[in-house]
């Protein structure tokens, strides 16, 4: 697989999703490395206009390399509802860059919904104001709500989707129109690409969860704590993960219970390591 002879060669990790429908990822390495990464890739075929999205990183950001080819580039469950052609993804909603996402919101006011296409999880740290977060835990969920009739007021509202890249909604502006969704946009670049043009002056509250080491990132340092001590309750929108090593669920934890806490542990595993005197 070309992507792994490249990214090997580089010196790069990260995790890449490869399908019938484009390619998606994260790498992380030297700066060099990842610039000579870029240019070798938008030199294959239908690869030359993928909108690319740069942060800094904390060294390590990725344990390893991981390629996955898959049968949808977002695995939401129903790979046959996404047609790709040469202009992207067919009958999805408008794309909306960060200023129009405003010039929207001065247009129609409250009648404006936001709807994440995030797992539910990473809304407890950062979120557009009052935003919809559905009931998800993995990405196929999303199907569910869709169909459960809890959204069917909103089928004539203008919703923004939103996700942390603008990969998902891709998908999730399709999915939803296809259910009877009449007025569907997407957040061009997604969250990332809001946040460096607004940092923490617009309608974006908090951090943003991203899936390597750094487990978040802010746009600023105003960045607004949503996000609570699972232990005290105390603010925090910093995740940990698990101690358990099976366990792939992250908590919030707050930096003095961190310190003084003898392990982190997810409420899922505190019980089968409790101790009883």
């Amino acid at each position: 697989m070309w992507q792994r002879t490249l990214c090997e060669s580089l010196g790069l990790k990260g995790r890449i999703i490869i399908s019938k429908h484009g390619i998606n990822g994260t790498v992380g390495g030297e700066l060099e490395a990842i610039k000579s990464y870029r240019r070798i890739t938008r030199e294959y075929p239908g690869f030359h206009n993928i909108d690319w999205k740069w942060s800094d990183g904390i060294g390590e950001d990725f344990p390893r390399l991981a390629i996955r080819v898959r049968d949808e580039i977002v695995t939401f469950g129903v790979p046959d509802e996404l047609i790709v052609d040469e202009n992207g993804v067919v009958g999805g909603g408008v794309h909306l860059k960060p200023h129009q996402v405003h010039a929207l919101v001065a247009e129609k006011g409250d009648d404006v919904v936001f709807f994440d296409g995030r797992n539910a999880f990473e809304a407890r740290i950062g979120k557009f104001r009052n935003a919809i977060v559905p009931d998800t835990r993995t990405t196929p969920d999303f199907i569910t709500e869709l169909e459960s009739g809890k959204y069917d007021h909103l089928k004539d509202k203008p919703i923004v989707t939103y996700c942390t890249g603008g990969i998902r909604c891709e998908v999730l502006s399709v999915l939803m129109k296809n259910r009877g969704f009449n007025e569907v946009y997407q957040m061009d670049g997604g969250v990332v690409r809001y946040g460096e043009t607004f940092k923490d002056d617009g309608l974006w509250d908090g951090s943003l969860y991203v899936f390597d080491r750094r487990i978040k990132v802010d746009f600023s340092k105003d960045a607004k704590i949503l996000g609570s001590c699972q232990h005290c309750e105390g603010p925090s929108n910093q995740f940990y993960n698990c101690d358990v090593t099976t366990c792939r669920v992250r908590i919030i934890l707050c930096d003095t219970c961190v310190e003084e806490l003898p392990g982190i542990l997810c409420p899922e595993c505190l019980p089968a390591h409790s101790t009883d005197f």
